[in-house]
């Protein structure tokens, strides 16, 4: 079984979260786990080189039809400009976030009405949000919960 798990945060991070993020997707990399995000810059570049670098899976869910960071393996135009992010959300079996901005927050919101956890780096102090203290414990805590929840099922084998 292979779970999905959104990685959040701003498209112009601080080289702190730029740090964070490439950790969280090397760790949910190496778990096997694909790593969805909103495909652009910052924190979902920063997230989907780590995994690359791990030899992981990239999704991006970007908000038009171009500008998608180079890292992503798989990509979808959305031209659904914010309300992507409740694809995104909705594509995620839990999530972490990095930091963050109003979109974030939304991203955030949504998950919270969605029944999805979330695991935070110096992001909102939101009611629900998981603060961690380490890329490593953000990720591993999502993988933990997305792996209780089911998870994304492949279709079998013809």
């Amino acid at each position: 079984m292979s779970v999905q798990i959104g990685v959040i945060g701003r498209g112009d991070c601080s080289p702190e979260e730029y740090r964070a993020a490439e950790e969280v997707g090397r760790t949910i990399a190496k778990s096997g786990a694909i790593l969805c995000c909103g495909g652009l810059s910052g924190v979902m570049e920063a997230a989907c080189k780590g995994a690359k670098e791990a030899g992981g899976l990239t999704v991006g869910i970007i908000p038009g039809t171009g500008e998608e960071n180079r890292y992503l393996d798989v990509v979808v135009r959305t031209g659904l400009s914010h309300a992507r992010n409740v694809v995104l959300v909705q594509s995620a079996d839990a999530l972490v976030a990095v930091g963050g901005g109003y979109g974030t927050l939304s991203e955030i919101a949504v998950a919270m009405k969605t029944g999805k956890k979330v695991f935070g780096l110096t992001t909102w102090e939101v009611p629900g949000v998981v603060a961690c203290s380490s890329p490593e414990e953000a990720a591993n805590a999502a993988l933990d919960a997305a792996s209780r929840s089911g998870g994304y099922r492949s279709p079998p084998e013809r």
